[in-house]
């Protein structure tokens, strides 16, 4: 097995992005490939010892930057490290690819390079948003497709309980539409066409599931159009964000708060620990022939080391081969709802 990483991708790339695979090669003993400025990467990797016979450093010209508009940037810089590290997937040279590059561009070349599990309408992005006990939440979609029809809500879940499944070893993961209240038969239509064809699949279905829940481990899957997850990830995101802003202010406030805070120390770290993205590597974009996982703009060392982390296991949970087997029975399903009607 192969991870392949774009090495130019995000904002503190390549520094970042060339410590991140080295401690994932100390760590998990993988075979990587990293795609870029050649000159620039070996740079970076002569500060660190590691096992060289790991690493295929493979040369490219270009970068996609994030003011780029992504189908064209794909399009016509062919020769860019996220463009040639996601064609290795589609090749077969590698198993999964990693960026912490622009999102959009990442979403158009995992439908125009490596092209959509065939049955699969719209592939989704699913991210992880931390909960109460300690694990996470999958919010699928988190800002791939704006607008959705109700067989795309289906897919979400049934991808993201694969998901849940295979890479977070989740046994009967419980998936949620995300809506205005809990009860049967609210939010709009989207949502309620939604709910009842979600109900009728194979699934640990329980129902509807409010944004204040999101956090308290209610459900372990939560389903919606990526337009509204995006702007519940964000908040979400926001409020951590705000929430040790605040905290931080009021420890440094008095004396008394300062001795207060030295006394919680380790339940700070540890708290803080539960909300850190870099804990959980990326997002994986469900729905492409290939393994594709899309780390924080903003990824450390550490991020990219565990987004790595999740490229191996979606790989060797073979991933993309079972969405091929649900996408197969959801076609099954229409062409006999077709004959029934």
């Amino acid at each position: 097995m192969k991870i392949v990483v774009d090495g130019m991708g995000g904002d503190n790339a390549p520094v970042s992005t060339v410590e991140g695979v080295v401690k994932a090669i100390d760590e998990y003993g993988i075979d990587i490939i990293i795609t870029g400025d050649k000159e620039v990467l070996e740079k970076e990797f002569a500060k660190y010892t590691f096992d060289e016979k790991k690493l295929e450093i493979v040369h490219t010209n270009e970068v996609i930057e994030n003011e780029d508009k992504p189908v064209k940037a794909v399009r016509s810089k062919k020769d860019s490290s996220m463009v040639v590290a996601f064609d290795l997937v589609r090749q077969g040279k590698a198993s999964a690819v990693i960026s912490a590059g622009n999102t959009g561009a990442i979403l158009a070349a995992g439908l125009f390079v490596i092209k959509r599990v065939k049955g699969i309408d719209r592939p989704c992005i699913c991210s992880a948003i931390p909960n109460v006990k300690g694990g996470m939440t999958l919010l699928s979609d988190s800002g791939a497709n704006a607008d959705c029809k109700p067989k795309n809500l289906c897919e979400f879940a049934g991808m993201s309980d694969i998901y849940a499944k295979k890479v977070l070893n989740i046994e009967n993961p419980r998936v949620a539409v995300l809506n205005i209240g809990l009860e049967e038969g609210k939010g709009n239509d989207l949502v309620k066409k939604s709910y009842d064809m979600i109900k009728e699949m194979d699934l640990n279905f329980i129902g509807n599931v409010e944004s204040r829940e999101v956090i308290n481990s209610f459900t372990d899957i939560i389903v919606c159009d990526g337009f509204t997850g995006n702007i519940l990830l964000k908040a979400t995101e926001g409020v951590a964000m705000s929430m040790f802003s605040l905290l931080k202010k009021s420890f440094i406030s008095s004396f008394r708060s300062k001795i207060g805070a030295i006394l919680l120390k380790s339940q700070l770290k540890g708290l803080k620990g539960m909300l850190d993205y870099s804990e959980y590597g990326g997002a994986p974009l469900l729905g492409v022939a290939g393994g594709v996982i899309k780390a924080h703009g903003s990824s450390d060392s550490k991020a990219i080391k565990n987004a790595i982390n999740q490229g191996i296991k979606f790989a060797e949970g073979n991933v993309v081969e079972e969405i091929e087997k649900f996408a197969k029975s959801l076609k099954k399903e229409e062409s006999v709802k077709g004959k029934e009607k």
